[in-house]
């Protein structure tokens, strides 16, 4: 049975996890990266990993679950902004 502080985890990661959906909208449909900081999203990337694995070895599913698909989502921008900046070259 969920705890309370379960349900606030769940509750923190569902507000963190669905702000970033509309950047990577936004990034998918525009395709427009040029605002976006490269070191930021590498670094935001590598970070949500490093949780994605604390919450694995914690067992805390609210963990594991925001930052697997929050990690989804800003590699998927992540992608984007990679690609554009190699064909600028």
């Amino acid at each position: 049975m969920l705890t309370p502080t379960d349900w606030l985890g769940f509750l923190a990661a569902l507000c963190t996890t669905t702000a970033f959906i509309p950047q990577a909208v936004k990034t998918i449909r525009s395709k427009d990266t040029r605002s976006l900081s490269l070191g930021m999203y590498c670094l935001f990337t590598v970070g949500l990993f490093l949780w994605l694995l604390y919450g694995t070895c914690k067992q805390d599913l609210s963990i594991i679950l925001a930052n697997a698909i929050t990690g989804v989502l800003a590699l998927v921008i992540l992608f984007h902004k990679l690609r554009n900046d190699v064909l600028k070259k």
